[in-house]
């Protein structure tokens, strides 16, 4: 994603079953190497997990209210 995904988008690497298309490809961004899963990020499921990267997104986007200030 050229400009960066947006929280709460889906990434448009990740397949059917949520996998990274570019897992280990030099092309995969840094945040995304970066990122280590964790049992409060990762829960119990694929739904807990979504729901988790959602918030967790959501709580560290920017703020663009001040932004057009």
């Amino acid at each position: 994603m050229p400009n960066g995904k947006p929280a709460g988008a889906r990434c448009v690497q990740l397949t059917g079953d949520n996998r990274c298309m570019i897992f280990g490809m030099p092309e995969r961004p840094e945040v995304c190497n970066s990122l280590r899963p964790s049992m409060e990020m990762c829960g119990a499921g694929d739904a807990e997990a979504m729901s988790n990267l959602v918030r967790l997104e959501l709580a560290t986007a920017p703020d663009t209210n001040k932004a057009r200030r």
